[in-house]
């Protein structure tokens, strides 16, 4: 699809001022999709990712999680960045349902079609919205992080998830997938939990060979599960949106 309409937005969540990156198609489809980043940051990856989407039909918006668009020029420094935001996760809830509201007030987009995905840090942003029960009919995490801020209640979790985990992921430890399962049979979500062999994390992005070279961090991209992923997303939107 064709005359996709770029720009940057710039919006707040108390203190912070946020710049997002905002996706516009020129025949939306009704549904709007959130895209949340890697540790790195909102960089020209996940600004791809959106207008992959938009490119789909959906309006994406690429949100900012750490404040004034800030992008990490190393991986200790994307650390540090995203540890902020773990450790102040009412913080990180509040720049997500700024971004939320922002993508609802987008012409065209059906406050009743909101979707989100999140890569690596975004994968867990994405899996908290879900699980406090934000407005939102279906997230996909691609090779993001399973732990979690709050234990959902029986019935409690009304959004649809797609977890879309690397088989060989030595950062997301096989601990944490059998609990994030537990955590979602308990909670009688609507999940589904797709494994892809021979799938590093970071499977998605085609610099995370070099950057897992770069600092010493098992991380890879997989051309063939990328594929597969996107369209495995493609199709859950479908159902969902």
């Amino acid at each position: 699809m064709s005359n996709v309409e770029s720009k940057t937005v710039t919006y707040s969540a108390g203190d912070t001022t946020l710049r997002g990156h905002l996706e516009t198609p020129g025949e939306p489809n009704g549904a709007g999709i959130l895209v949340f980043p890697e540790w790195w940051g909102l960089n020209d990856y996940i600004r791809g990712r959106a207008k992959m989407l938009a490119e789909l039909g959906y309006t994406a918006l690429a949100a900012d999680m750490y404040g004034d668009g800030k992008v990490a020029a190393n991986a200790e420094e994307a650390n540090a960045l995203m540890s902020g935001v773990m450790g102040d996760i009412a913080g990180g809830e509040a720049r997500i349902k700024a971004a939320l509201e922002l993508l609802k007030s987008q012409p065209g987009v059906d406050a009743d079609k909101i979707g989100a995905i999140g890569y690596c840090f975004g994968g867990a942003m994405v899996l908290h919205a879900a699980r406090i029960g934000l407005p939102i009919a279906g997230v996909v995490s691609f090779h993001g992080a399973l732990g979690s801020f709050h234990k959902p209640a029986p019935g409690s979790v009304q959004t649809k998830i797609l977890v879309c985990h690397g088989a060989d992921d030595a950062l997301v430890p096989d601990e944490d997938v059998a609990n994030f399962k537990a955590e979602m049979d308990a909670a009688q979500a609507d999940y589904e939990f797709k494994s892809y062999a021979g799938a590093l994390h970071g499977y998605s992005n085609p610099e995370a060979t070099a950057k897992g070279k770069e600092y010493g961090l098992p991380l890879a991209y997989n051309a063939e599960v990328d594929k597969q992923t996107w369209a495995d997303m493609r199709s859950f939107f479908e159902r969902t949106l």
